[in-house]
């Protein structure tokens, strides 16, 4: 028999944000539903599920959780504990260790990987993890099919772009193979010194063939899902939550500090932190879950964390769509926006304006001076351009996502700075178009944008993976802009082993991207934004990936505070007329 039950505690939380009915009538109406609810569940015979170990406010509800496609951050946190790689990232300094395999050998030359796989890895579902799943994997990334933004990053193995293009069919010529049944070799194109911290990204993650070629593009929604990484999928409850499960396969199932996590999707700060101070959630991730109104005094909590990572907001341009592809054009555009006067008047978290697009702090790099706010020669260049004073320019439009508030909801307001400074300074009037966070992205693909706000967090410690974005075949370059220099300059530098001189060549194609042709426009650069009781929560390390393993967090159950924690929820639980968070079915 089907049992029905009610939502997550967190969906009453939101519900108490909402406008009510008034007086005796809602009061009223809500105490009869919640009794007949009540009542069918005891007869039903269903049991509340038990509560999380540890629960994690982990913002917008995920997309998706398959490892090749997902490109938002919450997806991302999710999809790496459901699905490791050959190695990961630890949290205490972000550096590259050992995952599912145990070690891994380099040829003298730099070029050849050999990676050992642990004969203790096992699929959630009991099965050996052999290398066969790791070549299904990684070539199941590289087929167009599969349509992943992160494909580039395996065009450093011999000809695994062009069996990307079609140039190639035959999958057995690219560098990847098995030698034995926990045996993995891979031949790079030319020494790579960042090879390691990609095979950590979760696009090289290992999935489950057995459930891909029998569900196809439905397999993460079918029970049981075969997981590689330290936890399994226990429940997808849309707009509810997605519960994880210590996977007791995991090879390292031992040293995985919490048997159940609750990752709960909102996207309005106002809730995240209700959620936070009443107990119900002891992580709340990401900025854009901070209400911007309380910034200034949540800042000065010994819960709440600021810190450094590595990561920039920018504007890009779409060059495919007149008179965007003129230069001159963009650098006026550049030229005439104030960063200073953005990051004083709209962010106060410690952002910092950035005049170049990769931030301070990566590792072996130095970035070049970029441009200054400078509206005269702004205006000169727009004149040269054939708009003088801005007249005859044609009505564009600035595209960013809807927020719910919170750090996400000064891309509205930095949106509104940004028409009011272009019109100011320039002449120029541009429309603001705001979209949905959830099709924003692929409207960035489709180059279905003018200009467009953007975002990017370094996917490991150096300066290529926020220069290799905008090369002419990278998925997330989403510009139409080709520069075959700047392709050249981005190749010979990840060829280059002299650090010195791989800095020189990285700076040199800075330099096109941001000083001579300008498809993209820093901003500035984020500063990093969590809230959580370190003397309950335990395992969370700062660096600059901010990077956080799900396996190494736990919550310390015998803390007084986390008692008074529980005693809220529960207080919170019996005014909704439940003594248990109140739950509803999976989707699947």
């Amino acid at each position: 028999m089907r049992c029905f039950r009610l939502r997550h505690s967190t969906e009453m939380i939101r519900a108490r944000q909402e406008p009510r009915a008034t007086g005796a009538t809602a009061f009223g109406i809500l105490k009869i539903f919640v009794l007949a609810v009540c009542a069918g569940l005891a007869f039903a015979g269903c049991k509340p599920e038990p509560r999380a170990d540890l629960v994690i406010v982990n913002g917008n509800e995920p997309e998706s959780i398959d490892p090749a496609i997902v490109t938002a951050v919450p997806d991302m946190r999710i999809a790496k504990a459901l699905f490791e790689g050959v190695a990961r990232l630890d949290g205490k300094s972000g550096r590259p260790v050992p995952g599912l395999a145990e070690r891994w050998d380099v040829s003298p030359d730099g070029k050849i990987y050999t990676f050992y796989l642990r004969t203790n890895a096992a699929w959630s579902t009991g099965e050996p993890i052999t290398s066969s799943d790791v070549l299904y994997s990684w070539l199941r990334a590289l087929s167009p099919e599969t349509a992943s933004d992160y494909a580039g990053q395996l065009f450093y193995i011999r000809n695994a772009e062009a069996f990307y293009n079609g140039k190639l069919r035959n999958s057995s010529e690219v560098g990847i193979r098995c030698l034995n049944a926990y045996t993995f070799e891979v031949e790079l194109n030319y020494p790579l010194a960042f090879f390691l911290d990609l095979c950590c990204y979760p696009t090289l993650a290992v999935v489950p063939r057995q459930a891909i070629e029998k569900y196809a593009d439905r397999w993460v929604t079918h029970q049981p899902l075969p997981c590689s990484g330290p936890y399994e999928l226990a429940a997808w409850r849309l707009n509810d939550k997605v519960r994880l499960r210590r996977n007791r396969f995991y090879w390292d199932a031992a040293n995985t500090r919490s048997e159940l996590i609750d990752m709960l999707p909102t996207a309005s700060p106002n809730t995240a932190l209700n959620l936070y101070e009443t107990g119900v959630a002891d992580i709340v991730w990401d900025k854009d879950l901070v209400p911007v109104e309380l910034m200034d005094v949540l800042m000065k909590r010994p819960d709440f964390h600021n810190f450094s990572f590595l990561g920039t907001f920018f504007y890009r341009f779409n060059v495919t769509r007149k008179p965007l592809g003129d230069p001159r054009v963009r650098l006026a555009f550049a030229l005439a926006t104030d960063k200073q006067q953005v990051v004083r008047k709209l962010t106060f978290g410690g952002e910092k304006p950035a005049t170049h697009f990769v931030p301070d702090g990566v590792a072996s790099y130095r970035s070049p001076a970029g441009l200054d706010f400078d509206p005269e020669r702004a205006r000169r260049l727009l004149a040269e351009a054939g708009f003088p004073e801005g007249k005859g320019f044609p009505h564009l439009q600035y595209m960013f996502f809807a927020a719910a508030g919170g750090g996400a909801k000064i891309q509205g307001k930095i949106a509104v700075e940004l028409q009011q400074m272009w019109r100011k300074e320039l002449g120029v009037e541009i429309g603001l178009r705001q979209i949905e966070r959830k099709i924003f992205y692929s409207a960035q693909s489709r180059l279905d944008y003018d200009l467009s706000a953007s975002s990017w967090v370094g996917d490991y410690n150096d300066a290529s993976t926020f220069l290799d974005l905008y090369v002419s075949n990278s998925g997330n370059n989403r510009t139409g802009w080709k520069n075959g220099r700047y392709d050249q300059l981005i190749s010979e530098a990840n060829r280059e082993q002299n650090l010195e001189h791989r800095a020189q060549l990285f700076s040199q194609a800075e330099t096109i991207l941001v000083v001579e042709e300008a498809p993209i426009v820093p901003i500035y650069f984020y500063s990093g934004f969590t809230y959580f009781n370190d003397r309950r929560v335990k395992g969370i390390y700062p660096n600059l990936l901010d990077e956080h393993p799900l396996q190494d967090i736990w919550k310390e159950k015998s803390d007084m505070m986390g008692r008074r924690a529980n005693k809220r929820f529960r207080a919170l639980c019996r005014t909704c007329w439940l003594s248990e968070p109140c739950l509803r079915q999976p989707y699947f």
